[in-house]
């Protein structure tokens, strides 16, 4: 049946706003959850013993850069499509940037990794410079952040042996890192603050015109290189840097790509949401469903494209520094997980997105979208958890007397399954609380938008 065409008598003149008390009720419920959880988690990291706090270190990051990646796709999202001055997604800009609006949040799941006492557990290279530094770092500045590619530094790590952290020291240093750290969250948060800022203007602009629409073009540009930077060099930080010896060319175009499949796959779960709830009904057709289908489809194929070249550069290099990564995710069950996502993340959705009928149906789609959001979470817990067993086993033998417990594990830690659980549940709770904050804060689509009847009545 052809679709209606949609003329301006069908958008609201105060446009739609996402008000239920259904929606208050489950944002209260992931907000109290969030609060809950999340107080239970700063006791398990910073006041528990060491062999409760240092595998659930791990089990923390792995939850936070999961969410992480779902904001920072939203943000990715909202630039594109200002940039690209494209009409088709007018109708579903307003949730790429709400989703993107909950980025500045996450700092509050983040903040923990700045504090030492959680740092010690996660990023070995650390310990080494504070190890290094010894009497240097008292009585200055460089007690806190270290020293910025300074001589004494170098001699320090020299004498220590320590090679590789020299070559690498102008870039991993922990002045370095805590710059970067709050630059992921003060830059990228004020583009997406500002981008949605112009949004909303324009829906309430008494009198109408493109000014905001050619801001938001403008600023969108430049402000890309700091969307590149943050996702590249935050997975670098935080999750390359749990193992200081390993490198990947790779690295950051990989976590890119899944960033932008599941961020899309967030979009596409909240658009059929809010249908199901009788918002949206005039803009969002199955065209936009077929469209975001098809950009889930070609996300899938360029993850697996980056994910198979890093693979396949490392196995031809063949340096040790670098195949470490793979051999722990080939051993054990860690093999098995490996396999689980070549075909679980790649085969079997490219296989089934190649189907434009159900690209076009939004409840199909988005169960395709939820079943990628549960690939994207093995694929991270792949990259993080691994590493739990294998630092704590390294930190234990070379002498640490508080992690004496670890000597005994191999390639997991008995029992620490159930801290993940709990972290991804808290940083989770607390994510939908700011999501759906953000989407009852503004109306559900940009309806003084000049191209909305564009975006509305759009055939692909």
């Amino acid at each position: 049946m052809a679709h209606h065409h949609v003329t301006s008598a069908d958008i609201p003149v105060d446009g739609e706003r996402l008000v239920s008390s259904k929606v208050e009720a489950v944002k209260r419920i992931a907000g109290y959850t969030s609060l809950l959880l999340s107080l239970i988690s700063a006791y398990l990291l910073f006041g528990a013993k060491p062999n409760i706090a240092a595998p659930f270190a791990y089990s923390w990051l792995f939850a936070l850069f999961f969410f992480f990646t779902l904001a920072a796709g939203g943000c990715f999202w909202t630039l594109l499509h200002n940039v690209s001055n494209s009409g088709w997604g007018t109708s579903v800009r307003r949730i790429m940037e709400n989703l993107g609006y909950v980025f500045p949040f996450m700092f509050i799941f983040a903040w923990p990794l700045l504090v030492p006492s959680v740092q010690q557990w996660l990023f070995e290279w650390m310990n080494t410079h504070r190890a290094a530094g010894g009497a240097i770092f008292e009585g200055n500045i460089g007690s806190l952040f270290g020293f910025y590619g300074t001589d004494s530094m170098e001699q320090a790590l020299t004498a220590k042996h320590e090679a590789l952290l020299v070559n690498k020291q102008w870039y991993m240093n922990q002045f370095a890192w805590y710059a970067r750290f709050f630059f992921y969250f003060i830059g990228l948060g004020l583009v997406i603050h500002t981008l949605r800022k112009f949004s909303v203007n324009q829906d309430t602009d008494p009198n109408p015109t493109t000014k905001n629409l050619f801001k938001a073009r403008f600023h969108s540009t430049y402000t890309l290189i700091i969307f590149a930077i943050t996702i590249t060099f935050a997975a670098i930080d935080w999750l390359s840097g749990l193992r200081y010896d390993w490198f990947s060319t790779m690295w950051g175009v990989y976590i890119f790509a899944g960033t932008a499949l599941n961020s899309m796959a967030v979009i596409i779960i909240t658009a059929t949401l809010m249908q199901r709830a009788g918002y949206l009904k005039h803009v969002v057709t199955p065209e936009h469903f077929h469209i975001k289908g098809k950009l889930l489809f070609a996300f899938t194929v360029f993850w697996a494209y980056t994910g198979f070249s890093q693979y396949m550069l490392i196995w031809y290099a063949n340096i040790t520094e670098e195949t470490t990564y793979f051999l722990i995710r080939n051993t054990g069950d860690w093999n098995t997980a490996s396999i689980a996502l070549v075909f679980g993340h790649f085969v079997i959705p490219f296989v089934i997105l190649l189907q434009a009928w159900l690209k076009k149906n939004s409840k199909t789609l988005s169960i395709m979208a939820g079943y990628t959001l549960v690939m994207h979470a093995l694929d991270h817990y792949i990259i993080t958890i691994p590493e739990r067993s294998v630092s704590l086993y390294g930190m234990a033998f070379a002498g640490d007397k508080r992690l004496a417990d670890f000597l005994n594990v191999s390639t997991s830690v008995p029992g620490a399954f159930w801290g993940d659980i709990l972290a991804f549940v808290a940083i989770g709770s607390g994510f939908i609380f700011f999501y759906l904050r953000a989407l009852t804060q503004t109306a559900t689509y940009p309806h003084r938008d000049p191209r909305i009847l564009e975006s509305a009545n759009v055939s692909n």
